[in-house]
């Protein structure tokens, strides 16, 4: 019977976790196309996440755990591709109101979500930076993701079943980011 050490065992656990839990994000610049294939591949939940798997040897040596980290870590780099989308979206000050800059972006991603598998569902979230207070950050990103539906809907097409809008406020900032930064203010697409 195999045993481990401890700690070989709790970067196994670990990363697992890590993989099974992280959400990484593709973030689009303002000025930046969006390429429909791209984003129907980000958003496509019904294609496979590659993952390398991890031989345990027994009575690992140091060598054995440093070799065992490294697999780890490679494990959760290859189960770390984008699983959503980030845009920043360009509203009018303090509004729900999509500015016509922000079209060609949402254009795209409706084009991707054409590409998608007729089911796919798509989760369209509000966020807002951390200024202001915590019911008006969630309010107005619940009205942002609303806006950003019905747009999708009205002026694309999507069968608003395949759509879901949920505010999030000031709760989930960008990794790296100050809650305070502007990049925060963006409306985010993940598919279910």
């Amino acid at each position: 019977m195999p045993r481990f050490l401890p700690a070989a065992a709790l970067l196994i656990s670990a990363a697992a976790a890590i993989a099974a839990h992280a959400q990484e994000v593709k973030v689009f610049r303002n000025s930046e196309a969006v390429d429909p294939t791209e984003v129907a591949r980000i958003l496509d939940r019904s294609a496979p996440i590659k993952m390398r798997s991890l031989h345990l040897l027994d009575e690992p040596s140091a060598g054995a755990v440093a070799a065992t980290s490294a697999a780890a870590a490679a494990a959760v780099s290859q189960a770390a591709r984008p699983s959503a989308l980030s845009l920043p979206v360009q509203f009018s000050f303090d509004s729900a109101d999509i500015l016509p800059s922000a079209k060609p972006q949402l254009d795209a991603i409706a084009a991707g979500i054409r590409m998608l598998p007729a089911g796919q569902k798509v989760v369209i979230e509000g966020h807002t930076d951390a200024v202001g207070t915590e019911q008006y950050n969630d309010e107005l990103s619940q009205r942002r993701a609303q806006s950003v539906r019905r747009y999708l809907v009205a002026a694309q097409g999507i069968d608003p079943s395949r759509l879901e809008a949920v505010g999030l406020g000031k709760h989930n900032p960008l990794p790296g980011h100050s809650p305070l930064a502007g990049e925060n203010r963006r409306v985010q697409f993940h598919g279910e």
